[in-house]
């Protein structure tokens, strides 16, 4: 009998179905652009950089994009959101770690994800407008809608896959 203690890890790989940018390299020029404008615009508004990485983060976890939401996991650690904010994301609502602003950017991010189902209440576009302001609500759509775009491009031809971390 062999008694082997070294740790049995092996990752499965996922393969790539489609390789974006080079198949589509305009639009994916193009999508790198909308994607800098709606930072530079959340940036001009004001909006908190941990607001901007928040909601991307919770739209791609709604939206199944495993490398959005590994790349945007480590911009809210760069930005400054900890562990336990990060652990509770899924589950904000129930949460007391989210400011008001925080809150209002999440319900906006889910309920454009979830559009399909049903229509971005006026309230809570309402309620975004009075935490933060018209400009900064229109920047955070703008966010929203682009990781909701790059999500959709991710989860579906997987393109693109995070490098495993120790």
């Amino acid at each position: 009998m062999t008694t082997d203690t070294a740790p049995r890890t092996s990752f499965v790989r996922v393969p790539r179905r489609l390789d974006v940018d080079r198949l589509a390299p305009e639009f994916s020029a193009a999508m790198s652009r909308l994607d800098a404008a709606a930072t530079a615009d959340a940036e001009r508004a004001g909006v908190d950089p941990a607001v901007r990485e928040l909601v991307r983060l919770r739209a791609s976890q709604l939206n199944g994009c495993v490398y959005c939401v590994d790349l945007h996991t480590r911009a809210a650690v760069e930005v400054g959101v900890d562990a336990q904010r990060l652990a509770a994301l899924p589950v904000w609502r129930e949460s007391s770690f989210f400011t008001a602003a925080e809150r209002a950017a999440l319900e906006l991010a889910e309920a454009v994800v979830r559009l399909s189902a049903a229509e971005v209440p006026a309230a809570v576009v309402a309620g975004l407008v009075a935490e933060v302001g018209e400009e900064a609500a229109a920047a955070v759509l703008a966010l929203v809608v682009t990781v909701v775009a790059w999500n959709g491009i991710g989860a579906t031809a997987r393109c693109w896959s995070p490098a495993r971390r120790a």
